[in-house]
């Protein structure tokens, strides 16, 4: 068992290789680019053909424009942070889909979908941008290629386990404590930094591409009053509450007005 312990920090040690270009974090990625884009494009097509594409309407040419001037703006600010040539593999599209959701998303490579359900939140131009400046940022981090490596690792975690207790019943026991220990403690708090993580980089960039970063805090404010209140607890949920996200980007929005500010902009839509 300890050697297995050991092996396993090592394989850790291992595949967290990758920096992400906005924190300057080694992050938990063993997936590259060329494993992950064409299964999420083949995978983003299928979605298109299942579902309702709206094409042609003001609508889903906001949502076209905004996107392509987000993903302009990170690729602004990449060229200029020492990253030339890191959107290479993306292929960056943007569709508006008819349901009801409120939601948007990413898959990564930069496939982009927005349901109808969200644009009365989003109430224009600005509140798009606020989620598209999200959404692009969870494919600019690799944060799906994060979740993917993290939920291999869970697996390995169960399976050493599995091997390494021989006794029926206290491995019945390390089954139940491992599957709700992981979960609640490991997994949901990485994919909730991931939010926060988008939410700070989504601020910046759509600071850059000219749009007010003030307006994500009262989109977020929409958002929960859309909710009505019902939400589970902080910490039983993929992403952060309401408040949180609120305070976080009222706090971080002067910041991603001097960073716009380093590439001309100071003036905002």
């Amino acid at each position: 068992m300890r050697k297995l312990g050991l092996s396993l920090l090592v394989f850790l040690g291992v595949v967290a290789c990758k920096t992400n270009p906005f924190t300057g974090q080694r992050t938990l990625n063993f997936y590259g680019n060329q494993q992950i884009f064409p299964m999420a494009f083949a995978q983003y097509d299928q979605f298109l053909s299942e579902n309702n594409v709206i094409t042609g309407t003001t609508e889903a040419q906001m949502i076209t424009n905004v996107g392509q001037r987000i993903a302009t703006a990170a690729e602004r600010w990449l060229d200029a942070n020492g990253f030339p040539g890191y959107l290479n593999d993306y292929k960056w599209e943007y569709n508006l889909v008819k349901d009801e959701t409120v939601n948007a998303w990413c898959m990564p490579g930069g496939k982009i979908v927005f349901y109808t359900g969200i644009l009365p939140i989003c109430q224009g131009e600005a509140g798009i941008a606020v989620v598209m400046g999200h959404e692009v940022a969870h494919a600019l981090a690799d944060h799906g290629a994060q979740r993917m490596s993290a939920g291999t690792l869970q697996q390995i975690g169960a399976v050493a386990g599995n091997v390494a207790i021989q006794d029926p019943q206290k491995r019945n026991m390390f089954n139940q404590a491992y599957g709700i220990g992981s979960q609640l403690g490991v997994m949901l708090p990485f994919s909730r930094s991931h939010e926060t993580e988008a939410d700070k980089i989504g601020l910046q960039i759509m600071a850059i591409a000219g749009y007010n970063p003030d307006e994500a805090a009262e989109l977020w404010k929409r958002m929960k009053a859309n909710s009505g209140g019902q939400a589970p607890p902080e910490f039983m949920s993929t992403h952060p509450s309401n408040d949180t996200r609120i305070n976080n980007l009222t706090s971080w929005a002067p910041e991603a007005k001097q960073e716009a500010a380093k590439f001309g902009v100071t003036s905002f839509k």
